[in-house]
Order: C-alpha cells, then structure tokens, then sequence
C-alpha cells in the first residue's frame, strides 16, 4: 500500500505517527516537508483531500503564525496558504495521504482509521501511553 506522510522529525506527534504507519508493516514515503517546502497545487490538493482550509491546518504554536500577525480571523486563506509557502512550519503536521484517504494525523492515533492492518497490541505510543490494547483493539 502507497502511504506518504509529510513528516517533521522534530515533532513528538509526527515521529509517532511514522513509528505506527512502519510497525504496521507499512514502508511509507517520508517527505521531510521543512527541507522540501510546499507548492501551492500540493497544499491545496491535501487541504482538499483531507477536509482543511489553510485556516485550520496552520499551525499556531511553535511557529511563527502569532509574530507574522497570521492568528487574527480576518487573514484570508490566501495570505495565510502564501505564508505556509514561505514558512513551511506553519503547515500542522503530520499529513498523511494513502488509498483510504487523507488526514491530518492529530492525535497520532487517529493515523490508524487509514491503515487497514495496526502493529500488534499492546502497542504504546512513544511517551508511553497506551495505543493497541493486548487484544489489539484501539485503547
């Protein structure tokens, strides 16, 4: 199965997600996403896919999004989808596209409603919570 997931490295919720997506058994295509950066057709396309506006994927802590004035509710989807093109760490990660659709992965479990097969339980997510009970039912 094709899984791509748009992957920051630094992020405690990202590294998660990846960390479930290949204990699945899954060899996704890891697109470092801060190096790359976006283009504007991509943005739009996995916006589109997974149900968001540039409004509710941007990312309001730990970015830049309060010092580049982008917190106030009348920026347009426009400027803000230009900032992410600029800064692409105000793009919420992390994004992941496969056949059974597109999702902005948080919480990291919400990753397995896109894998039809999950690592065996119990699995605890990196902080040590619970993820897949024993009898491999979501916790």
């Amino acid at each position: 199965m094709d899984i791509v997931i748009f992957h920051n490295p630094d992020c405690g919720t990202s590294r998660n997600v990846l960390q479930i997506i290949r204990d699945a058994g899954y060899q996704p295509e890891v697109i470092p996403y801060l190096d790359t950066g976006w283009t504007r057709g991509q943005l739009l396309a996995l916006f589109a896919a997974a149900g968001l506006t540039p409004r509710t994927a941007l990312r309001t802590s730990k970015s830049p999004a309060a010092e580049l004035g982008l917190l106030d509710p009348d920026v347009s989807d426009d400027t803000l989808l230009e900032a992410m093109l600029t800064h692409p760490v105000l793009v919420n990660r992390p994004i992941v596209a496969c056949p059974q659709g597109v999702r902005l992965c948080r919480p990291s479990e919400t990753v397995l409603d896109l894998l039809p097969t999950w690592p065996e339980g119990p699995y605890h997510k990196e902080d040590g919570d619970l993820l897949i009970d024993a009898q491999g039912n979501r916790a």
